[in-house]
């Protein structure tokens, strides 16, 4: 596989395996379509320690216990960890998202996939809904598209319904704020939760044990759309009372620079660890003995539901999809947005009262294993690939 320093001038395919374009044909044209029924591009844009990325790994990790082969196609895979991305077919054409040569780039596509094409083309992303739209009248075959979030004002979607069956949108807000689209409609839209991994109780540490040192954390990409310089400031207030606690953001992105000013600038650099250049938050997530997620805006909130699947106890902005997870103070608690006052308050709560942070954290990991498992998840999507199939009709 070639460097990023060392690309060729035209797009070329790179895998987790080999990286040369012929060598992924000569894969597909040996890989037997008969022994599973259906075959699914996962067109993804580039990956990131984030929620979206997550649930496309989910996705190609899964389908197969479903009868469904798959092949991640991306720009840029370098953020999976190199013992998932082993187990994965992975396709990168480092040039797809690059405005003047992505017609190249989509040829050199519909080339190496010519022996193989795809029965359905699942869009990851709204970003990328223009690049699956044009493979789907290339290949004739049809496409859906996973919306994780809110769309900007005044962006309008352009999903055509010729070759476009549905769109899966996260939460039941993601779908409500799809509706107030042009030409989408209800029946266009399936909300399908994100699915987490489920964490053996006996992996799971004690929330705020006596004898540790209280860990509070927040992660996720590192923008300001999070809302992490309120918990930053959150952490400030509650330092004053509790001046031994650290705190944690796990994550990167272009807020990070800035974030790490205001916590020198707050004095609370030495209570204060920021992790970055991660391949996810598992690790991080385990650390802690109280999550908050304070977003100004939120679609669901998979790393939310990995913190609750942890047995951790939520504090979260009262916002979009985040509803549909958390019940007020019984399997987390929801705060106003952009009020870090607010966020300190339940941070204080809970570390006075340790048993009620347990029995929240215990609520959320059982509200997860019940609502949020991953083949849940993937059985959904599944079944509408095959629903997709059934009735496509160009």
């Amino acid at each position: 596989m070639q460097s990023d320093s060392q690309q060729p001038a035209l797009p070329l395919n790179s895998t987790s395996t080999t990286g040369k374009a012929e060598a992924e044909k000569e894969k597909f044209s040996k890989s037997s379509k008969s022994t599973e029924s259906l075959y699914v591009l996962l067109l993804s844009e580039r990956f990131e320690v984030r929620g979206s990325s997550t649930q496309t790994l989910v996705l190609a990790e899964h389908l197969s216990d479903y009868g469904i082969r798959s092949t991640v196609l991306t720009p840029n895979a370098n953020f999976i960890s190199p013992g998932r991305r082993k187990d994965l077919d992975i396709c990168e054409y480092r040039y797809l998202d690059f405005p003047f040569i992505k017609h190249v780039t989509l040829k050199y596509i519909e080339q190496d996939f010519s022996d193989s094409k795809p029965d359905l083309i699942h869009i990851q992303s709204r970003k990328m809904l223009p690049y699956g739209i044009k493979l789907a009248r290339r290949w004739n075959c049809p496409y859906v598209l996973t919306i994780h979030d809110y769309l900007p004002a005044g962006e309008v979607l352009n999903f055509e319904t010729q070759y476009g069956y549905k769109i899966i949108a996260v939460s039941s807000s993601v779908k409500s704020e799809l509706l107030t689209q042009p030409n989408i409609t209800g029946e266009m839209v399936a909300v399908i939760h994100s699915g987490v991994e489920q964490v053996p109780d006996e992996k799971i540490r004690p929330v705020l044990a006596s004898n540790c040192t209280p860990v509070i954390g927040t992660a996720g990409p590192l923008e300001q759309i999070k809302g992490v310089s309120f918990f930053l400031h959150a952490a400030h207030d509650v330092l004053k009372v509790y001046p031994e606690l650290e705190f944690l953001v796990a994550g990167s992105g272009p807020e990070e620079h800035r974030l790490r000013q205001l916590v020198r600038s707050l004095g609370i650099e030495k209570q204060v660890t920021f992790v970055s250049n991660l391949y996810g938050f598992h690790e991080s997530l385990r650390a802690m003995d109280i999550f908050c997620l304070p977003s100004l805006q939120q679609g669901l909130g998979t790393i939310m539901l990995e913190a609750m699947a942890c047995g951790r106890p939520v504090i979260a902005s009262r916002v979009g999809g985040v509803f549909s997870a958390i019940t007020n103070n019984e399997n987390g608690l929801l705060i106003p947005p952009s009020n870090s006052d607010a966020i300190a308050e339940k941070l204080l709560l809970l570390l006075k009262e340790p048993e009620l942070a347990r029995k929240i954290g215990e609520a959320g990991k059982e509200h997860v294993r019940k609502n949020f498992r991953i083949d849940q998840t993937v059985r959904r999507v599944a079944d509408l690939y095959r629903s997709c199939t059934t009735n496509f009709s160009p």
